[in-house]
């Protein structure tokens, strides 16, 4: 019977137990003497958010179908446990077997989150691994980072050992192989690093050096050992449908962020937004079969005895089987009571005839995302979105019933002025003006509109990535311009405004865009108590700010900074099919207020062709 690492009486002091006991209802055990690879996939935050994460439930799912290796899945302790675990030296466990994950051959961080980073150093710090590479020995697991993040991988490359950049569906089984052989052949740590460098897609971060101006930008980053590459290419899986895909995910014990079943029906998006990262890394779109959806839904549903699925993707109205696959799991699941969930949806004629089927109109509200509150800065951004449209969706979503209705934006977008932050407010008070259109004995109770505004961090790989950030009181001066001006709509009862936290976003814009600099700022702000940064009530800005200083490093260099376009970004050596040109050009239209039509429309030559799939296939008729 396997022995958990927590005993009785620690469990019954903690808060949520079911977060580390594991043997959950699809949990995969097996033999640890009979696999050649024991991995540790970590999600660097609490379970119940690490829990409802697809990448990791598709790659434990893959990994574990090989005889040779064991996939375990690690979260980061909530503050109780620990708290707990250093005051009795408790080594960090998997959930499956509940052994340390120091004695693993693979510790798998995923990086979803620039917040999350000082989580992946107590993940580290509480499995007994050393903080820093460099000084981890040939007993160590080799630490991996993959995800989004990834995509700049400097800020955080002193803590890791290698980084995939890529879909995981691709080369791991390469490099999982690769692993064994030289496990079998008695090779040492550095020399199966050396082998593994040379997978395309492996970025070794040990194997590279960085040069600097004297301004404090990079001259040159390139390998420091022969026969490693210069230039890291992204994998990307082609054939979606013939994809491995989990049939059987882990059901949790409690309840999570994402308690249900999730169908990815396609991966990338054709709508090239210049504020979004997602949709210029997973590019280009590709999409599952409507036949190999069908058999997914039916059986992960059977398998997990979930009551909801959803449909996922960046952009789900551009799925060109968007009514198959509705209407299939409207029909065949009605008797069933199973909810579908539908995100990412434009608000269209079709989609509200949809949701009115599987929602209770009373109590869901619907998502709008105009980021923007002019027309003008929604084509700087390449929105593709007009008033009309917006005002034309809120209606028909009146007159179906809706009365609850939430608006997305931005604040702090390049080119942005005070009269577009305004232009929020106005179009909140039309969209509001709508429901006000219907006859009063026609209407679904009282209006509720809510605006909540984020602001603006410029990502890695996107258009506007040579775009510089403000301070944190203007940030707060631009929510407080969209809160007065909403204060004077004539429906201001009916709006309610948020807005995010504006030193939080300042420190993920360091992140996103920093260099290596950055690991010995991360590495003290965590000595000194950093952790769950993500998370309001144990978020302190002075503890970073105070980071920031002992390591003499100016946040505003990495901010407020103009950034010229001949400078070399720390992910200039990362290549993920859209071109450094593309993305150049796509910034000079956003000076221009210039829209790019989306990629069914007309290609844009932005280099994703290269990989030969998807929408790239169909006809084009731009230039790289």
């Amino acid at each position: 019977m396997r022995k958990l690492a927590l005993n009785d009486e620690i469990l019954l002091k903690i808060e949520k137990p079911a977060r580390y006991i594991g043997n959950e209802v699809n949990s995969v055990m097996k033999d640890k003497n009979e696999v050649d690879i024991r991995f540790a996939m970590c999600f660097p935050d609490v379970y119940e958010i690490g829990m409802s994460h697809l990448g990791i439930q598709i790659l434990y799912d893959m990994f574990n179908r090989r005889s040779d290796v064991w996939c375990e899945r690690v979260y980061s302790p909530w503050v109780d446990l620990d708290k707990i675990m250093r005051e009795k030296n408790i080594p960090l466990f998997a959930l499956e077997s509940q052994d340390p994950i120091r004695d693993f051959d693979f510790l798998g961080i995923t990086l979803q989150y620039e917040m999350c980073y000082t989580n992946i150093l107590q993940i580290l710090d509480l499995g007994k691994i050393p903080l820093l590479a460099k000084d981890r020995t040939e007993a160590c697991p080799i630490v991996i980072g993959g995800g989004p993040c990834a995509y700049n991988p400097e800020p955080i490359a002193a803590f890791f050992d290698m980084f995939y950049i890529g879909e995981g569906e691709t080369v791991y089984d390469d490099l999982l192989d690769l692993y064994k052989n030289c496990k079998q052949d008695g090779l040492s740590r550095m020399e199966f690093l050396k082998k593994a460098a040379q997978i395309p897609g492996i970025y070794v971060p040990a194997f590279y050096e960085a040069a600097y101006k004297e301004d404090g930008t990079i001259a040159s980053f390139a390998p420091v050992q022969e026969g490693i590459p210069a230039v890291i290419e992204k994998q990307a899986e082609c054939n979606m449908s013939k994809a491995p895909y989990p049939e059987a995910p882990v059901v949790p014990f409690i309840k999570v962020t994402q308690d249900r079943v999730v169908l990815e029906i396609q991966r990338g998006c054709i709508r090239g937004c210049r504020f979004c990262q997602a949709g210029m890394l997973y590019r280009p779109t590709r999409e599952r079969s409507l036949k190999v959806l069908k058999e997914h839904a039916y059986k992960m549903l059977k398998n997990t005895g979930h009551e909801e699925i959803s449909l996922s993707s960046l952009s789900s109205s551009d799925y060109s089987e968007l009514p198959g696959i509705v209407n299939f799991l409207i029909d065949e699941f009605r008797d069933q009571n199973i909810n579908i969930s539908l995100p990412s949806l434009r608000i269209d004629a079709f989609s509200l005839d949809v949701m009115s089927k599987v929602q209770d109109v009373r109590k869901s509200s619907l998502t709008f995302a105009p980021e923007a509150g002019s027309q003008r800065l929604r084509d700087v951004i390449n929105k593709g979105l007009t008033e009309e449209v917006i005002l034309e969706g809120a209606d028909k979503a009146f007159h179906g019933g809706w009365n609850k209705v939430k608006l997305y934006f931005m604040l702090g977008l390049p080119f942005e002025t005070e009269e577009d932050r305004k232009e929020i407010a106005h179009l909140a008070e039309n969209i509001a003006e709508k429901y006000y259109e219907i006859p009063k004995e026609q209407r679904n109770g009282k209006c509720q509109i809510t605006v909540s505004t984020s602001f603006f961090v410029p990502k890695p790989f996107t258009p506007f990535q040579w775009a510089s950030m403000f301070h944190p009181g203007d940030y707060l001066g631009f929510a407080k311009t969209v809160n007065h001006e909403i204060r004077s709509m004539r429906n201001q009862k009916s709006i309610r405004y948020n807005w995010h936290q504006a030193d939080v976003t300042l420190l993920e814009g360091i992140f996103a865009r920093g260099d290596r600099k950055i690991a010995a700022v991360i590495l003290d702000a965590y000595r000194k108590g950093a952790l769950y940064d993500a998370w309001t009530e144990f978020w302190d800005y002075d503890r970073w700010l105070q980071a920031f200083d002992d390591c003499g490093i100016d946040m505003d260099f990495y901010t407020v900074r103009e950034r010229s376009t001949e400078e070399i970004f720390p992910w200039d050596f990362i290549h993920i099919g859209v071109t450094k040109k593309f993305l150049l050009h796509e910034w000079e239209r956003a000076k221009r207020a210039e829209v790019t039509p989306n990629c069914r429309m007309n290609c844009s030559g932005c280099g994703a062709a290269r990989y030969g799939v998807g929408v790239c296939t169909e006809k084009r008729g731009g230039a790289e």
